[in-house]
């Protein structure tokens, strides 16, 4: 025989009844919306941040104009390039997420040179942001010799650029290119995932193309390589600030608009469910008084 003791054993998250109590409709359009009143003020700080940084980037793009016209100009030839034994790949990322696919396009992008690389070609990572960081380490944790943090939590200014270019330069690792990955931004709802080359003063002094511009000794080509590349990364760094805190704003007002439609449909379920328990009420009082 069955014991009377014996409980009924519900999986949590489940309903005895198969509808959610008026508790928990009430707790869970509360919490959502704590969460709209979130990404509102959320949108509202990011719009703010993304003009500051637009505004600056509009000074900031004359660097990166003024180096990209030099290096174009004495870029050598492909054939010049051929069998290089080593590469770097630069990702340009920050330490705070809520802002789309920003962080993780670079990555990916990454991933495919990574997966794409030439054998015999030694390829190390060098990854700005602790996003850059989570998603690659799992992959090619052996692969990086340089990892930065603290960014993004202010606006970049040209000693940050200057203090990465430093330590970049002073990483003890000789390569031959490398390749820094960012978000290039092209309007308040679009960016684009672009790769730029920084070559090394060993590329920069054997370039024949160098012959054209007035003759420079050593120690002068040797300061002004350390500058472009400061000015290189300092422009990658506001065009990649601009396009994460553009992305912020679209995703915490893709968010509050989601929000908002689960607490519309959460105060007509929560309306429906009151209506429902009064109605009942009223048929157990109405029942009880007619057996009475």
């Amino acid at each position: 025989m069955f014991s009377r003791s014996a409980q009924i054993f519900v999986a949590p998250g489940t309903q005895v009844r198969g509808m959610a109590t008026l508790k928990e409709i009430r707790l869970r359009l509360k919490s959502v919306q704590n969460i709209q009143k979130i990404t509102k003020s959320m949108k509202m700080v990011s719009a703010a941040k993304y003009a500051r940084a637009e505004r600056d980037l509009r000074s900031a793009r004359s660097y990166g104009i003024g180096a990209d016209a030099f290096f174009e100009k004495i870029a050598p030839e492909e054939k010049e390039t051929e069998g290089k034994k080593s590469q770097v790949f630069i990702a340009m990322t920050s330490d705070r997420g809520l802002c789309g696919g920003v962080h993780s396009n670079v990555c990916r992008a990454i991933k495919a040179k990574m997966n794409a690389k030439e054998s015999g070609v030694e390829t190390k990572l060098i990854l700005i942001g602790d996003k850059a960081r989570n998603i690659l380490q799992r992959l090619y944790g052996k692969d990086i010799i340089l990892a930065f943090s603290n960014i993004g939590k202010a606006p970049p200014n040209f000693n940050d650029a200057s203090f990465l270019a430093e330590q970049i330069s002073n990483s003890g690792y000789k390569f031959d290119s490398a390749s820094l990955f960012f978000n290039k931004f092209r309007n308040v709802v679009s960016y684009n995932t672009s790769n730029m080359t920084l070559y090394t003063e060993e590329v920069v002094a054997a370039s024949p193309k160098l012959s054209e511009y007035d003759s420079v000794d050593e120690e002068v080509l040797k300061c002004y390589n350390e500058y472009m590349l400061a000015s290189r990364i300092y422009y990658a760094l506001k065009e990649a600030a601009c396009s994460e805190q553009s992305s912020r704003m679209t995703a915490m007002d893709s968010a509050s608009k989601n929000a908002e439609e689960m607490i519309a449909k959460l105060t007509l379920t929560f309306n429906r469910t009151r209506q429902a328990v009064i109605t009942r009420e009223l048929i157990e009082i109405i029942s009880g008084a007619n057996a009475l």
